[in-house]
């Protein structure tokens, strides 16, 4: 039977799957067949004609494997599922498609990486809390918990209640998302309590902004918008926001890059003309902006003063254009409600969430648990990472 490993978190948003895309990567250097599975999905979409879960679908595009939605993504609680299920429990057979998922992944693999979903007890409705599936695969744990120090520990407390009550082996923690100047404190404190209870610092991930970046696509989906120009550039990066009125206000416009302007489309062309002349005296080529986003009602094509500037503007730079038929306000507060997902249309997310694991966890201590060896460490894990 090929090892399993079982990727959990202490809840959502904490960097659980760019974890889990980190550890294939790297084991994939360990073990020659490495495969992966969302047992219990809860975002569903459409690939060819199949219903699986979002992180499936992401897997197989970036790990190389044909996408089987009953092996890689065997159950999605989907919209109603949990009701249905309440209605009739017997009417489902949930475990038997896990197993049979976990099955058919045994004889094609050498190692399996499942990934969880949410914090532990998501599923429990169902009979299918984290918790309850890895013990139900046999699978040892790697927790993920977002940095910090006292509130770090309290939540991996509650979360090990859960495992610990299904008596599920949880190999080790990795604490994401910390603060860089925080690094040696958090590994200093936090692995000596997980030390205290037994358990092993596998990693201790730095907060990187990259990752948080939203693109074109995801902010054109928050406002509803309506795409006009370079659709086809709708993976652009987005990594700050200038409204139209305070453009001249931007500080150090020779470092500004992949801005979103977010802008009255009454006022579009007289913001780009006034972003032109401030990148010109700064010897910008470049745009600094990666993205227009027109707000208000009204027709985004509308001439207005600066009408032929801006579609010069917009062509020379192939800058996609979206309108929304919020006010500029409403836009601001929808784009920074935005929880951020790595997913396929982010290429650099996926190649930085694997170098950032290669980097900052000790694959050799997961090894090491699974073949049940131990491994000595200093108290505060100093000396368990790569330099």
């Amino acid at each position: 039977m090929a090892q399993r490993i079982y990727v959990a978190g202490t809840g959502q948003h904490i960097g659980k799957t760019t974890s889990t895309l980190g550890l294939m990567a790297a084991l994939k250097s360990r073990f020659s067949r490495v495969g992966y599975c969302k047992p219990v999905g809860q975002e569903v979409v459409m690939q060819q004609n199949i219903r699986v879960d979002k992180d499936a679908l992401l897997f197989s595009r970036v790990m190389g494997f044909t996408l089987e939605a009953n092996v890689h993504s065997p159950v999605i609680l989907g919209k109603g599922a949990t009701t249905a299920y309440l209605d009739d429990p017997e009417g489902f057979n949930f475990d038997e498609q896990i197993l049979h998922a976990a099955n058919i992944l045994d004889q094609r693999n050498d190692m399996v990486v499942y990934e969880g979903t949410g914090h532990p007890g998501v599923g429990s409705v169902v009979e299918l809390s984290n918790a309850v599936v890895a013990k139900m695969l046999n699978a040892k744990v790697v927790l993920v918990v977002e940095g910090g120090i006292g509130n770090t520990i309290d939540k991996l407390s509650l979360s090990l209640a859960l495992f610990n009550e299904m008596n599920v082996s949880v190999i080790g923690v990795i604490v994401n998302k910390v603060i860089p100047e925080k690094m040696d404190k958090v590994r200093h404190y936090v692995g000596g309590k997980l030390n205290l209870m037994g358990l092993k610092l596998l990693g201790v991930i730095p907060l990187d902004k990259s990752l948080g970046y939203a693109i074109m696509k995801t902010v054109e989906q928050a406002v509803q918008g309506t795409y006009h120009f370079y659709k086809e550039n709708q993976a652009n990066r987005i990594e700050g926001i200038v409204p139209g009125s305070l453009i001249e206000e931007i500080q150090d416009i020779e470092k500004s890059k992949n801005l979103l302007l977010v802008v009255s489309y009454k006022r579009a062309g007289e913001a780009l003309k006034k972003l032109d002349i401030i990148s010109k005296k700064a010897g910008m080529d470049k745009a600094p902006i990666s993205g227009v986003l027109l707000t208000g009602e009204g027709r985004p094509d509308q001439p207005d003063h600066y009408q032929d500037f801006y579609l010069k503007y917009v062509e020379k730079h192939k800058i996609p254009v979206i309108s929304t038929h919020l006010d500029t306000l409403g836009a601001f507060t929808k784009i920074e409600r935005l929880e951020v997902k790595i997913n396929y249309s982010t290429p650099w997310k996926v190649e930085r969430a694997i170098e950032l694991v290669k980097d900052n966890v000790n694959l050799d201590l997961i090894i090491d648990a699974l073949n049940g060896r131990q491994v000595s460490e200093m108290p505060n894990g100093r000396d368990q990472f790569p330099k």
